[in-house]
């Protein structure tokens, strides 16, 4: 493989990476504005992050398996251009459901870029050293997309509208399709792919489920009746998806491995990274602009130290990993974070920007520890021949974490909030504070009183944002807590991959 060749590749898995890891920071910015735009309330906001985070874990384990027997270049390539035509569906969209449409479209395709790197990366670049430095290299653009999401979005939404963050994955999307044409060598491994078309249905239901019912509990009461079926059905869609992944042959998820205490405490990990770190930008783009009152652009250069620490921990990761245990770093990562969010369950409307941007920093140092050496530790427990199942469990994991990080926090914050304003309603001596306090969380919709009732609007949410903090740094704490406990992680032995 020529060098110039091995380039092309490496730009062009770069560039789908980019894509993929941009919509996920880009979009939190754009919210409150979506949300104004498109007459649509929280739930609603919610459902644009998790049309996209539920397709993408959904598809997940089904993609790695998919590239196996069609071709990774084949299988990367329709990724690309799918998420290229995603973007195009969004930035065109006139109401919110043609927006969900093109996010579905935009996660689907998503799975298909990110389950296709490791194994692309690892054909280009045989030697162990050149393929450290390159996945290196991976997580840090990985990071710098995050750390631009916010800016450009905030650029974007002040110069040019909330349809512009999605138009402009266009040029990108064709820049990375040329590239990889050019570039990515084909390769096939139809005798590792998983065959489970009931488990793939049957995740999707169990997922979609869940993340509906928990959403829809915001909004209408856990003890209402779409919410009990939503969690029924899910349930009930769980165990058929275990009982059918214990008897196939070929399984999505690896069940045998998830066994093995060291796999499963790692996976785990990786579940509570998407359900704290990767929601946190969410619940951040509340706090700076609906609390302490900033605009976007404002709010997107306010994330910078978080993603900036990110950055540079990414970079310095395989050096600090000769002189540290892979486990000590795990640990050091979800203790930081979690100390990190700890903190933020101390933030309101009037902190000063310093203590602010210490606890992002704080948060980015963290995650620049735990994301690679999650991942690192998840592929080292796994034999060689089982090595992309154990990928496609830990992406699928982290993504599921993050929707139901977003749908739960999202819940338990606006539960909260109505809580507080409803209390502080009754003392002004409204009636039906109950519900007032419900339509001006959930709907910005203030029908008696409002001067006074705006009042009690900041203090509401944040004390639902605290509450949100304070469950995300509990969970890496949790974390931490069990990555402790575990021996000394030690590699399985490796199998050659099929040809």
């Amino acid at each position: 493989m020529s060098s110039m060749r091995r380039r092309s590749a490496l730009c062009a898995v770069y560039l789908g990476s980019f894509l993929a890891t941009l919509d996920i920071s880009i979009v939190n910015v754009a919210l409150p504005t979506m949300q104004a735009a498109l007459r649509t309330d929280i739930a609603g906001m919610q459902w644009v992050v998790n049309a996209y985070a539920i397709c993408l874990a959904a598809f997940m384990l089904s993609a790695g398996p998919m590239a196996d027997r069609h071709g990774h270049k084949r299988s990367w390539l329709a990724g690309v251009l799918l998420f290229t035509a995603g973007s195009a569906l969004c930035g065109w969209a006139p109401s919110l459901a043609a927006l969900l449409a093109g996010r579905a479209v935009q996660g689907v395709a998503a799975a298909f870029l990110i389950c296709g790197a490791m194994p692309i990366l690892t054909h280009a670049f045989p030697d162990p050293k050149a393929r450290m430095h390159v996945i290196g290299g991976w997580s840090a653009f990985n990071a710098l997309a995050l750390m631009l999401g916010p800016l450009a979005g905030g650029l974007l939404l002040r110069d040019w509208g909330w349809q512009s963050i999605f138009l402009i994955n266009l040029p990108i999307g064709a820049l990375a399709i040329a590239l990889g044409s050019l570039g990515i060598v084909e390769c096939r491994y139809p005798d590792h792919a998983a065959r489970d078309p009931w488990g793939q249905g049957l995740s999707i239901l169990a997922l979609g489920a869940l993340t509906l019912g928990v959403i829809e509990a915001g909004v209408q009461g856990w003890t209402a009746r779409l919410p009990v079926v939503c969690m029924l059905v899910a349930v009930l869609a769980f165990l058929a998806f275990v009982r059918v992944e214990r008897r196939v042959p070929r399984p999505l998820l690896p069940l045998r491995l998830l066994r093995e205490r060291a796999f499963a405490v790692a996976n785990m990990a990786s579940f509570v990274l998407g359900f704290s770190y990767y929601t946190s930008l969410f619940f951040f783009s509340i706090f700076l602009q609906e609390i302490q009152g900033f605009s976007p652009a404002e709010a997107g250069w306010r994330l910078m130290p978080q993603f900036a620490a990110t950055l540079i921990m990414s970079f310095l990761f395989g050096r600090l990993s000769r002189g540290i245990s892979l486990q000590w770093l795990t640990a050091a990562g979800y203790g930081l974070s979690g100390l990190a969010f700890l903190v933020m369950a101390g933030l309101g409307a009037h902190t000063p920007y310093l203590p602010v941007a210490m606890a992002f920093c704080l948060l980015g140092v963290g995650a620049g520890l735990a994301v690679p050496a999650t991942s690192i530790a998840i592929m080292r427990l796994a034999p060689g021949e089982q090595a992309g199942a154990a990928s496609a469990t830990m992406n699928a994991l982290r993504q599921s974490g993050m929707t139901l990080g977003i749908a739960l926090l999202g819940v338990l914050m606006s539960e909260r909030a109505v809580g507080l304003f409803s209390r502080a309603a009754r003392e002004l001596g409204v009636a039906q504070a109950d519900t007032v306090a419900r339509a001006a969380i959930t709907e910005h919709v203030f029908p008696q009183q409002g001067a006074a009732l705006q009042a009690l609007f900041v203090p509401a949410l944040e004390g639902g944002f605290q509450l949100a903090m304070l469950l995300a740094g509990l969970a890496c704490l949790l974390a931490l807590g069990l990555l402790l406990r575990l021996p000394a992680l030690q590699p399985a032995q490796a199998a050659p991959p099929s040809a």
